[in-house]
C-alpha cells in the first residue's frame, strides 16, 4: 500500500496546528484529533479497496510466439466487487523480451471486465515462462493505492516468425502486398499458361491488358498467367560462428531463420517442392524437397531447434553433400555470412560447381550499423579506427560478392530488417522469369 497525494496531505494537515501549539495551548489536541481522523479515513479507504481477491486476472496469448515480431498478449481483469476501481497492471513477461507498453491502466467498473493488450518482441527462439501479474488499484476515497500479484506461470515457445506468413496470406487476399515491399506483378508471374482474367492493378504491365474483355466490361481487364509449378527449392542454412553476430539485438541466424520460413511458406503455397539443409563444420539436418504445408510445418520444427555453433562453416563438405543428394535442377538458396579467407574461397568454388546444374543464390545479411560507421565523420582517434575497420569489412564483402557474380552465381546482400521481403521478391522474380 502507498499513499496518494490526497492521503499524504490529509496526514500533513495537522502539522501547522501542532506547530502553533507552542503559542496557543490546546492546538496540540486539535492536531492530534485531525491526525487520528486522517489515519482513520486512510484505514477505512484501505478496507473499502479490498484485497487482490476482488479481481480475477486472465492472460491470453498464442502458445507459439513469433521470433522478432510484435506478439499480442491480452489481459483481462474482472472486478468481482460492487465498487469500481482505477487500476494499473504490469505483467511479468520473460526477462529477455522487449515489452511495450510496460504498464497498462484503465477503469474497471463494478462486476465488469477490463481488457487490454500489450506486445512482446522475443529476440531468440526457445522455451520461456511468464511470471506474476502485478496489479495496483485506487481506493474509493482516493487516499491510498493497494497492490497485489497473481501467479500465472504460463509456458510459451518462441518459434520462427509465423506472423509474417499469416500477414502474407492476408495481404495477398487484399491486394496490398506493397506493404511487405513486394510487387503484385511479380506474384502473378510471366508464365505462358492462361489462368484467369481479373481487373487491372497499378503494377500490371500494359501488354497484359485484354482489350476485348476491357471493351465488354468498360474497365481495364488484364490476363493472369500461371507460372510453372512443382519446381524444387532447397534452402541451405549456415549455422557457423559468423551467423552469431547480433544486429539490433537479434542474431543474424535468426533473421535468416525467419526469411527461410517465409520463403518456404510462399513456395509451398505456389506448389513448389521445398527441402532444407543446416550445416556448420558438418551437415546437421537435411530433408529432401517435398510438396505441401506438411513440409512447411516439419521445417518449422527443425528451425525451432537449430542453434549457432562457434566453428567455421565447411562449404566444401556441405555443398558437395547437397550436390550428391539433389540430382534434379533446383533453386538452392544459401543463407550465410561472408568471413573471407579459405572458407570464402570454398564457397565461391562449390557454388560455381552447383551453378552448372542448378540455380544457386547466395543470401548474406548486411549490418546497417557497419554502413553507418563507414559513412560517419570521425570525431577522435577511436572513431578514425572504427571507420577504417568498417570500410575494410565493406570492401572485403564487396570483393567476395563480385567474385560470386563473376562465376555466374547470383547473390543478395540486404539489411537484416529487409531480408525476408527481399528473399521473397527475388524468388518470385526468378520464378516469373522461368529461371528455375
Amino acid at each position: 500500500m502507498r499513499l496518494t497525494w490526497r492521503g499524504l496531505w490529509l496526514l500533513l494537515l495537522p502539522a501547522p496546528l501542532m506547530a502553533g501549539g507552542a503559542w496557543i495551548p490546546g492546538l496540540q489536541w486539535a492536531a492530534a484529533g485531525l491526525f487520528v481522523m486522517g489515519a482513520g479515513l486512510i484505514t477505512f479507504d484501505w478496507r473499502l479497496a479490498q484485497g487482490i481477491s476482488r479481481f480475477q486476472i486472465t492472460r491470453r496469448h498464442e502458445k507459439r510466439l513469433s521470433l522478432g515480431a510484435d506478439n499480442a498478449i491480452a489481459v483481462e481483469v474482472y472486478n468481482r466487487s460492487r465498487r469500481g476501481a482505477t487500476i494499473w497492471l504490469r505483467d511479468e513477461a520473460p526477462e529477455e523480451f522487449v515489452v511495450e507498453p510496460l504498464v497498462l491502466s484503465g477503469e474497471c467498473g463494478p462486476f465488469r471486465a477490463w481488457r487490454a493488450t500489450y506486445h512482446v518482441r522475443p529476440p531468440r527462439r526457445g522455451d520461456y515462462h511468464f511470471g506474476k501479474t502485478n496489479l495496483r488499484w485506487l481506493g474509493p476515497l482516493r487516499l491510498i493505492i493497494r497492490h497485489g500479484a497473481i501467479l500465472q506461470s504460463d509456458s510459451v515457445k518462441v518459434y520462427p516468425n509465423l506472423l509474417d506468413a499469416r500477414r502474407f496470406d492476408l495481404l495477398v487476399r487484399q491486394n496490398r502486398l506493397r506493404e511487405m515491399g513486394l510487387h503484385q506483378s511479380r506474384i502473378i508471374g510471366e508464365g505462358t499458361e492462361f489462368e484467369r482474367l481479373r481487373e487491372y492493378l497499378p503494377d500490371d504491365e500494359f501488354r497484359r491488358i485484354n482489350w476485348k474483355a476491357t471493351a465488354r466490361r468498360n474497365r481495364p481487364i488484364t490476363v493472369q498467367y500461371q507460372t510453372e509449378r512443382s519446381q524444387n527449392i532447397v534452402l541451405a542454412l549456415d549455422t557457423g560462428r559468423m551467423m552469431q553476430s547480433p544486429v539490433a539485438h537479434m542474431a543474424k541466424l535468426d533473421y535468416a531463420v525467419n526469411a527461410m520460413l517465409l520463403l518456404a511458406y510462399v513456395a509451398t503455397g505456389k506448389g513448389d517442392k521445398v527441402g532444407w539443409m543446416a550445416f556448420a563444420d558438418r551437415v546437421d539436418h537435411y530433408a529432401g524437397p517435398r510438396q505441401g504445408r506438411g513440409q512447411f510445418y516439419r521445417m518449422l520444427e527443425m528451425l525451432y531447434r537449430v542453434e549457432p555453433q562457434p566453428v567455421e562453416p565447411d562449404y566444401h563438405h556441405a555443398l558437395s553433400y547437397l550436390a550428391l543428394r539433389q540430382r534434379k535442377r533446383s533453386l538452392i538458396v544459401i543463407f550465410t555470412d561472408l568471413s573471407g579467407g579459405l572458407s570464402m574461397d570454398a564457397l565461391v568454388a562449390r557454388a560455381s560447381l552447383l551453378a552448372e546444374k542448378n540455380l544457386p543464390l547466395v543470401v548474406t545479411i548486411r549490418d546497417p550499423e557497419i554502413d553507418a560507421v563507414a559513412r560517419r565523420r570521425p570525431q577522435d582517434s577511436a572513431s578514425v579506427y572504427q571507420r577504417a575497420a568498417a570500410e575494410q569489412l565493406l570492401d572485403e564483402r564487396k570483393v567476395a560478392l563480385d567474385r560470386l557474380r563473376q562465376r555466374g552465381v547470383p547473390s543478395l546482400d540486404v539489411a537484416a530488417g529487409q531480408l525476408s521481403g527481399a528473399v521473397i521478391e527475388r524468388y518470385l522474380e526468378l520464378k516469373a522469369r522461368s529461371r528455375l
